[in-house]
């Protein structure tokens, strides 16, 4: 039993309210020995977030949108602070030992970086971080002595496999996908589809915005980009396969032939746990375990790439480099913006991300107004594509 609060690993969360960060307030709940929350973070989500910080006797708080939090009268006893700059406050505050990014899109990139620079442990939950600014990201790490330990259950997988490996004994490796709730339908059957079907996916439950990316495949997409630069292979040695149990997370096959593979009921709360805990295990009662007797049998089919063009779209600009990445990630949070305003159909989102990635020029990536710049192009290409179809 830990003996002080000051002995607690202490935890930040930006981007408290959403699925990731509800998630981790309810890990951190069942373990008060092991851990306290110093600080949380939303957007504009101000109502849950006095809720979170009244629950968790939280000391810090930070609201991004300041119009947002001005209009909130009642507003218990903490630190309140308002805007993007605040975020960076809290990621370099001595009380924080770890934080927790589940900020959802780019904008995350530059609490990841902030959090590494102050060489705290990030526990990683915004993929878009990696993918948009992934060579400043590893090359923060390089230099500096944060950690980061992802929260992504596939990578969380392979983190766990890889542990104590070398980076040389490894040949491949395998993400799996669900298929997302359409993996049954033809490719005329999407473009009927609804934002509420998008929404109902078959194994996981989480935010709207990565719900839409499992349903296109983008977030697989996403997910082997920030694969290759959280460990270091080449795109030739990472594959994603549909498993649409969600049981097997992941595999890491070696050169000897050997593989391992993680497993686990769908929660997010186990590589939480994880990441928070890591390198240590700690038992969790509320986690469901893998029975292989009693488990439904374990089924693997190929991406069907002319069904979910958005997949080999994302990967083709993993592999051109620098700028590529950025491009395909921010023409997707256009295009599911764009859907989910019922402003396209569905079978669009993969039309304006292919009209974006091929009208910009990719570059190197040496500072962050690179991936700014990029960032801003791809958008304002793709809302121009939005507008004309």
């Amino acid at each position: 039993m830990v003996d002080s609060q000051q002995d607690k690993i202490g935890v930040a969360i930006l981007g408290s309210t959403g699925s990731i960060g509800q998630s981790t307030l309810a890990v951190v709940e069942r373990h008060p020995d092991l851990f306290r929350v110093v600080a949380l973070s939303a957007n504009n989500s101000v109502e849950d977030l006095v809720a979170q910080v009244h629950r968790h006797s939280v000391p810090k708080a930070v609201v991004v949108d300041s119009v947002a939090l001005n209009s909130q009268l009642d507003l218990p006893a903490a630190d309140w602070k308002a805007g993007p700059d605040a975020i960076l406050d809290i990621v370099s505050d001595p009380e924080v030992d770890v934080v927790v990014n589940a900020i959802v899109g780019s904008v995350g990139l530059y609490a990841t970086l902030a959090t590494l620079e102050a060489d705290k442990r990030l526990a990683l939950a915004n993929k878009e971080s990696l993918v948009a600014g992934g060579p400043l990201v590893t090359e923060q790490l390089r230099n500096g002595k944060g950690e980061l330990v992802p929260i992504d259950s596939e990578h969380s997988g392979i983190f766990q496999c890889l542990k104590s490996e070398e980076l040389e004994a490894v040949s491949k490796i395998i993400l799996t996908a669900s298929g997302g709730p359409f993996r049954t339908l033809e490719r005329e059957e999407l473009g009927l589809v609804t934002i509420g079907q998008a929404l109902k996916h078959p194994t996981w439950k989480m935010g709207q915005k990565i719900t839409i990316d499992s349903a296109t495949l983008a977030n697989k997409a996403l997910e082997v980009i920030e694969a290759h630069f959280l460990f270091g292979m080449d795109y030739e040695c990472i594959s994603a396969v549909i498993h649409p149990q969600s049981i097997i997370h992941s595999f890491v096959e070696f050169v000897d032939g050997s593989i391992l593979a993680q497993l686990g009921f769908p929660t997010m709360e186990l590589p939480i746990l994880y990441a928070l805990t890591h390198p240590k295990r700690v038992p969790d009662p509320s986690l469901r375990t893998f029975n292989p007797a009693t488990s439904p049998s374990l089924n693997f089919e190929t991406i069907d790439e002319e069904r979910f063009p958005v997949f080999s779209l994302g990967v083709d600009s993993g592999r051109k480099g620098g700028t590529g990445p950025t491009i395909f990630n921010a023409a997707n949070e256009i295009a599911v913006a764009a859907f989910v305003n019922g402003q396209i159909e569905f079978i669009e989102i993969s039309l304006i991300i292919e009209e974006t990635i091929n009208s910009i020029k990719t570059h190197g990536i040496t500072t962050i107004n690179d991936v700014v710049e990029a960032d801003e192009s791809a958008r304002h290409k793709a809302k121009e594509v939005v507008f004309l179809l």
